[in-house]
């Protein structure tokens, strides 16, 4: 186990990395890959996207520099780092030619394959399924968590706002026996990249992330979650990123409800309808982030306090928690 100091420079170091990359870079993407308002847009002018590959750079050069050095080189890292860099270069390429549905989805499926079949064969969430349903079942969630990552990248600072408490959490509850030692460091140079980024997205975001970020974000997230939940802590691995699961999956079957075209973009997600109806997007930010410190709290009270009562503490006070959130979001200012 890495002690607090090693990981506090992990932390540095890649948001020191993606910090750089982006003042380097930045000049470039706002020549080559403007983001032009539209329909769909809550921002109002040509903004600059691509800025998610300094957080995806920054988050596998520290994490692979930091497991050569100090965890003897896991193998099972280095077909997750390719899968996650295979799926930069199908965001980078989203981002500039736009590519349809139906290949993106197949390309994505391919990332993560690759992610599961690095999963040890013995590894299970759910052991009371078979094993070939569970590995199809993973497939489908992750594929999902890729997407909705995707989704809910709508406004600016909310990628933030979500993954930084998240991908801090995940070091907590690591240190507390729910994660290896790897996907804490994984975890923590992924915040790190976040954090790098953050001040160039704050409103009014200089920089956006862009499929190039979000997608593998999701990813390397997904792989993660399915770690803790494989150490015997499914609650926590649902509880921490619950509001992005409710935001984009009640969205989702609202939008399949009304017969809408869901696969295609919309700004119907909750934390969307709430800038229409007078929320500020500092003030969305707020609530996003509080909110998911309060599940960050409850996922790591389930770990240390394993058992039905801590399950339903979790995730129906969490459940309770975004519920009303989404209420207010929908509501609107009063």
């Amino acid at each position: 186990m890495m002690n607090s100091a090693e990981l506090s420079l992990i932390v540095t170091v890649a948001a020191a990395i993606s910090a750089g990359i982006i003042l380097a870079l930045r000049p470039w993407l706002q020549r080559h890959l403007l983001a032009h308002p539209n329909s769909r847009s809550s921002h109002r002018q040509s903004t600059p996207q691509g800025g998610g590959i300094a957080v995806i750079v920054a988050a596998l050069a520290v994490a692979a520099g930091a497991s050569i050095m100090s965890l003897n080189d896991p193998a099972t890292l280095w077909p997750v780092f390719a899968a996650t860099a295979f799926l930069t270069l199908v965001g980078a390429a989203d981002d500039i030619w736009t590519i349809e549905v139906a290949p993106r989805l197949l390309l994505q499926t391919v990332a993560v394959g690759i992610v599961l079949a690095s999963l040890p064969g013995e590894l299970r969430v759910v052991p009371m399924l078979p094993w070939w349903l569970e590995r199809a079942l993973l497939l489908l969630a992750c594929l999902w968590f890729v997407n909705l990552t995707n989704f809910m990248d709508g406004i600016d600072w909310m990628t933030v706002a979500e993954f930084v408490p998240i991908t801090a959490g995940l070091a907590l509850i690591g240190y507390l026996g729910a994660l290896p030692t790897y996907g804490i460091v994984v975890a923590v140079a992924l915040c790190g990249g976040l954090i790098g980024f953050a001040p160039f997205n704050k409103p009014v975001a200089r920089i956006f992330l862009g499929d190039v970020g979000s997608l593998p974000i999701g990813l390397l997230l997904s792989w993660l979650l399915i770690l803790v939940a494989s150490q015997g802590h499914l609650t926590a691995a649902l509880a921490l990123p619950l509001y992005y699961l409710a935001d984009a999956t009640l969205t989702l079957l609202r939008r399949v409800a009304n017969h809408e075209p869901f696969w295609r973009a919309h700004r119907t997600h909750f934390y969307q309808i709430a800038t229409d109806r007078g929320f500020s997007v500092p003030q969305i930010i707020t609530h996003v982030f509080a909110a998911n410190v309060v599940l960050v709290a409850l996922a790591a009270a389930s770990v240390l306090w394993p058992g039905q009562l801590s399950t339903v503490a979790a995730l129906g006070g969490g459940s309770i928690l975004v519920g009303w959130l989404l209420y207010r979001f929908s509501r609107g200012k009063s």
